[in-house]
């Protein structure tokens, strides 16, 4: 099979076999980047692997054979040390047949990439000496300019050093053609000098006795960056060292044939850029189709409109949500239709949201009487602020605070850095409730000479909420399940609010995780840094609520969690397929190349 029969025989395994990604990194979507086309990133894998292998073109009897390219590399090597021009380098032993792992043609040989290039190391000039430094003189390159480096060749970094930083420092000056690779943090970026220049110490690049080998030796070294990352030691940092980067085994076809090579890597690899362009466009595309149809259902000014811009939906409901990131989408929208009175049908017999706060406003005032909560600071009227949206008639716009009891911090005590053993005491960690659900885990122990305070355990129904964390985290809230485990305490940056039992604590939970108590969080929330934002309990307790009747609650929150559950299931079944397409991927690369 070609290389070309290769790719287009299987291009819909190529494009369609896809990685979501919970991270940065080169992905398809340019708004989410969270997925990796893996298909294509195994494609130009595998048209590697076949290049070094001998196997991505055809060999030619008439080429001159790599035994005789190899000496005329050493006298180009001999001349180039008379003439002063390079230092003498060691000479580097044989490969060894237990040193490779793949069968050559018989035109090919195994060589050390030292024996075909001189391995140069880099270096830093004292950045504190102006006279080293240069606007533009002698362009130098750290390994971060290499970063998201698309091209074969390089010519300039951020900075330039002078002749004299030069002169003064380890760095040398690599000529044109030589091929660049970083060598720690991290290895494996590599490209080819256009120009003469130096490195920082972060490289070790091969400077070829013959410059017609510079793009092949590139492409191996492209192949072989994962091979050589691998092998590479150290402690604080792994590093590849100079002599180890000379030793590598490297394959050596004949010149003409390297050409050929050369030219074929480079005509597929611009075949899989327009791939991926392509398969980006439509997911583009794709993203922008969801966002504008789950956009139309909130904006939905009546039922009418919102059944009509549902039925559209409902059309496409296969094409639209191929992707994890549509489901997620999806399941926002659903939040906030609910929270909008759009998810479940209204009852006119339920009683009404204003005689509901009546009556939990009763009752705080009797457990005031009563002693046993504080009385509650006179809340603001909600109608006097611009309100998000229009709700039902029997609903009714009220803060968080008129719908709780009371509200509390947890304590931080100096604790043990391991989570507790057993049923013994612990407190909360802010990632126990961060997540969307209660996660009694990820707890510190409390230290034995410390008294736990017993009014601080969290308890089933509790409505935890962070009120400090990262800006995407910050005031995100659960509720405590039942049969949650015992003797576990909140910390200093969670706070509970105890509500009336008269209203759902799930339902308002639900809210305040959806996108407009989002919107207001991050309005309110405090702090220089997106790393750490804080919000007050003040603020916390001003949250603006759309509030069902009490009924209506109950059946919106059963009506999200079944929705919940099904996209749950669509993106566990998107995964098992993505998972399949991925594998069959790296099967059709493994018996490609076997």
């Amino acid at each position: 099979m070609s290389a070309r029969e290769l790719i287009t025989d299987h291009l819909d395994l190529w494009t369609s076999a896809v990685t979501h990604k919970s991270g940065s990194g080169r992905s398809a979507s340019g708004k989410n980047g969270k997925i990796e086309l893996t298909g294509i990133k195994k494609l130009r894998e595998l048209i590697l692997e076949l290049a070094v292998r001998g196997k991505l073109v055809e060999q030619d009897p008439s080429d001159e054979p790599a035994s005789e390219l190899l000496d005329r590399i050493a006298e180009e090597k001999t001349r180039l040390v008379k003439e002063g021009k390079i230092r003498r380098a060691k000479s580097q032993p044989a490969v060894e047949l237990e040193e490779v792992d793949f069968e050559l043609p018989s035109s090919w040989l195994w060589v050390r990439l030292g024996s075909v290039g001189q391995v140069v190391g880099g270096g830093t000039p004292k950045s504190g000496e102006p006279s080293f430094w240069s606007e533009k003189e002698i362009a130098w390159l750290t390994p971060a300019d290499l970063y998201g480096l698309n091209e074969k060749y390089i010519s300039s970094g951020k900075r330039d050093i002078s002749r004299l930083g030069l002169e003064k420092s380890s760095a040398q000056l690599l000529p044109e053609g030589a091929v660049l690779f970083s060598s720690r943090a991290p290895i494996g970026y590599v490209a080819i000098a256009a120009k003469e220049l130096a490195t920082n110490q972060g490289f070790k690049s091969c400077a070829p006795y013959i410059r017609d080998v510079s793009q092949f030796v590139y492409y191996f070294l492209k192949r072989s960056a994962r091979h050589i990352d691998a092998s590479a030691s150290g402690t604080t940092f792994k590093e590849v060292s100079g002599s180890k980067f000379a030793s590598i085994p490297m394959p050596l076809p004949p010149l003409e044939e390297q050409h050929r090579i050369v030219e074929k890597v480079d005509e597929l690899m611009a075949l899989c850029d327009r791939l991926e362009r392509q398969v980006g466009d439509q997911l583009e595309a794709h993203e922008v189709l969801v966002d504008t149809l789950l956009d139309a259902l909130t904006r939905s000014s009546d039922a009418t409109e919102l059944a009509e811009n549902w039925a559209r939906v409902s059309e496409h409901f296969d094409t639209l949500f191929t992707t994890e990131a549509s489901i997620d989408k999806l399941k926002k929208t659903i939040l906030q239709l609910a929270v909008m009175g759009r998810l479940v049908q209204q009852d006119p017999n339920d009683e009404p949201a204003i005689v509901l706060l009546d009556k939990i406003a009763e009752e705080k005032a009797r457990l005031v009487k009563e002693g046993k909560i504080k009385k509650p600071k006179k809340s603001s009227d909600p109608q006097a602020e611009k309100i998000p949206f229009h709700v039902p008639k029997n609903w009714q716009w009220c803060r968080l605070e008129s719908l709780a009891l009371h509200s509390e911090s947890g304590w931080s005590p100096q604790c043990n850095n391991t989570p507790r053993s057993g049923d013994r005491w612990g407190v909360l960690k802010v990632s126990a409730v961060s997540w969307g659900s209660f996660n009694p885990d990820e707890n510190k122990a409390l230290p034995d000479n410390l008294t736990p305070r017993t009014e601080l355990e969290v308890k089933p129904n509790d409505f935890l909420i962070t009120r400090a964390n990262t800006a995407e985290l910050v005031a995100r809230s659960t509720v405590v399940p039942e049969g949650a485990p015992q003797h576990l305490m909140m910390s200093d940056k969670i706070v509970r609010l105890v509500f009336s039992m008269q209203a759902s604590t799930l339902y308002i939970n639900l809210f305040n995780n959806c996108k407009i108590a989002r919107d207001y969080y991050s309005q309110v929330a405090g702090g220089t840094s997106s790393s750490m934002k804080n919000v007050s309990r003040k603020q916390i307790h001003e949250l603006l609520i759309p509030l069902p009747p009490a009924e209506e609650q109950h059946r919106i929150v059963e009506k999200v969690d079944e929705l919940m559950a099904l996209c749950d299931r669509l993106k566990a079944r998107l995964s098992e397929a993505g998972k399949t397409r991925s594998q069959l991927a790296e099967t059709l690369v493994e018996q490609t190349i076997s």
